[in-house]
């Protein structure tokens, strides 16, 4: 069976680039891309062109899902219009997949969570870190007590300048009327969802602090951020994002703290270190995890099942965001929890 993929805001960059969800789908023997949406005729063009230009293209996604009917919608966009694109594909009872943070702030997000609930829609998100071996690693050491319990987590996330994002078509992102945040609304989601999915906790989990920069690029969104997190059960976390690495690449690395033992990856090595010494462990990626989350997501959707991760998942890390905007003192005054 051939699934019929719609795209609907394709001048999100992740469209084609970073993530590049089109390219993966594109690359499935199962998936047929039947349109391609964007309320710019010439950005829709462009990413239609480069899938090989035989999908049809629409700057009105409504007509776009009425005429070619499709089986699955990649759903990506501005912030400002997630919501919206979201509470229409429930309404028609269309499975999708949005790319975070599937609103423009935590309240937004919270009707499309009740909305799900109640019509029983597939909502997914792609929070591809989720399958880094770091995070099945983690999550293993957590569950099995072998080493205590969690108590600390850490993760930075610094990559190139936001400069990209115009390059690719998504000059939108650097409007906060439109974004509502730069990197923490952007990137703050890896980390905080890797929280919230590594201590099993949800709205337990409270924002104790947060910074805001936006001296690097001087842009008017944010280009850094340093978050404080404390889940229920007393689990520490410092989750810092940015758009201040120089050149192409990442600045990143992910910590878990056990009560006797760390797990740490950075720079491309997954190690542990406890009382008897240190292990590097297998850290190699079978496949792109981008490409992992869309091909489940639809695995998950042809069987009938829930979204391997889901709005829920999404929302408990769209609340932290807003919380931490709260807490560095609002600066867009559109953070609602």
């Amino acid at each position: 069976m051939v699934t019929r993929v719609a795209a609907i805001g394709v001048s999100h960059w992740h469209s084609l680039y970073d993530s590049a969800y089109l390219r993966h789908l594109r690359s499935m023997d199962d998936v047929e891309i039947v349109g391609v949406h964007d309320l710019d005729p010439s950005i829709a063009a462009h990413r239609a062109k480069e899938l090989g230009g035989d999908a049809p293209t629409f700057s009105d996604y409504r007509q776009m899902l009425r005429d070619v009917k499709p089986d699955f919608v990649l759903a990506l966009g501005p912030h400002s219009a997630m919501s919206e694109t979201a509470h229409c594909l429930l309404d028609q009872r269309i499975p999708f997949i949005m790319e975070k943070p599937m609103s423009f702030n935590a309240r937004q997000l919270r009707g499309v969570v009740e909305k799900a609930d109640a019509t029983g829609g597939f909502a997914a998100v792609p929070l591809s870190n989720r399958y880094l071996p770091f995070m099945a690693k983690a999550k293993e050491l957590a569950g099995s007590g072998v080493y205590g319990p969690l108590t600390h987590f850490y993760m930075r996330l610094n990559r190139p300048t936001s400069a990209r994002y115009a390059a690719w078509g998504a000059s939108w992102m650097m409007d906060p009327k439109v974004a509502n945040g730069g990197c923490l609304r952007n990137l703050g989601s890896h980390g905080l969802d890797a929280f919230v999915y590594l201590t099993g906790e949800g709205e337990q989990i409270e924002v104790t602090g947060a910074h805001l920069g936006w001296d690097v690029l001087r842009e008017p969104v944010e280009d850094y951020a340093s978050v404080l997190v404390r889940s229920g059960k007393g689990v520490l976390g410092t989750i810092e994002v940015g758009n201040g690495f120089p050149h192409d690449g990442t600045d990143g690395e992910w910590k878990a703290a056990f009560r006797s033992a760390i797990l740490t990856f950075k720079d491309g090595v997954l190690k542990l270190s406890t009382p008897d010494g240190q292990e590097v462990l297998p850290s190699e990626l079978k496949e792109n995890p981008s490409f992992t989350v869309l091909r489940d997501t639809l695995k998950a959707m042809g069987r009938g099942e829930s979204p391997p991760i889901s709005v829920h998942d999404c929302y408990r890390a769209v609340r932290l965001i807003d919380l931490a905007y709260i807490a560095a003192g609002n600066p867009y005054g559109t953070a609602e929890v």
